[in-house]
């Protein structure tokens, strides 16, 4: 198995594709720390077994690992690349059931506005944050403000909080126009 790695905007975090469907269509998990991921998933605990992973990112069809400040890419690459070619060879899960996202109760009258919101955010939005490695996650809609999630390497971008508030806040204003502000949520 040949698994290609690709730098993101966030230097402590390394973008690892497999070439085949880690989550897919089922959404995207993000373990802030090894106490996260608490039986959630085999593939991320194996990851966190390897001393300097300090965060991982379960996407579409990549996996995104952020280190530690102490460790170094050099040293922490091949035993990522180790780990993940046994998961995948062995086929085991990748998460367990249940591991699913939770978002915040949608108001029967604001359904529509919601449904609106997350059409752009998965037609021009997550497919650019994607591609830097990591993911943005819908977490609820109240009174005008939207309320989002940064994963993966887009998590510890110095940039991300510019993204949400000069990209997505301007561009969810101008096509949804009850949208009043975009706050960020961890």
């Amino acid at each position: 198995m040949f698994i290609e790695t690709e730098g993101t905007p966030n230097p402590a975090t390394l973008k690892f594709l497999p070439g085949r469907t880690v989550m897919g269509d089922i959404g995207t998990i993000d373990f802030i720390d090894a106490d996260a991921v608490a039986g959630r998933s085999p593939l991320a605990e194996a990851l966190f077994a390897i001393p300097g992973v300090a965060r991982v990112f379960l996407g579409n069809d990549f996996v995104s690992i952020t280190k530690t400040d102490e460790t170094d890419w050099a040293e922490l690459r091949g035993q990522v690349l180790s780990v993940l070619t046994d998961h995948f060879v062995a086929g085991h899960s990748i998460v367990s059931e249940g591991a699913a996202v939770l978002e915040d109760a949608i108001a029967p009258e604001d359904a529509e506005i919601v449904v609106q919101i997350k059409e752009l955010l998965d037609t021009r939005v997550r497919p650019a944050v994607a591609a830097d490695g990591g993911d943005i996650v819908f977490r609820g809609y109240r009174n005008g403000i939207v309320r989002l999630t940064m994963q993966g390497a887009c998590s510890g971008c110095p940039s991300s909080r510019a993204t949400l508030k000069h990209g997505v806040e301007n561009m969810l204003r101008h096509y949804v126009p009850e949208v009043v502000s975009v706050e960020q949520v961890d």
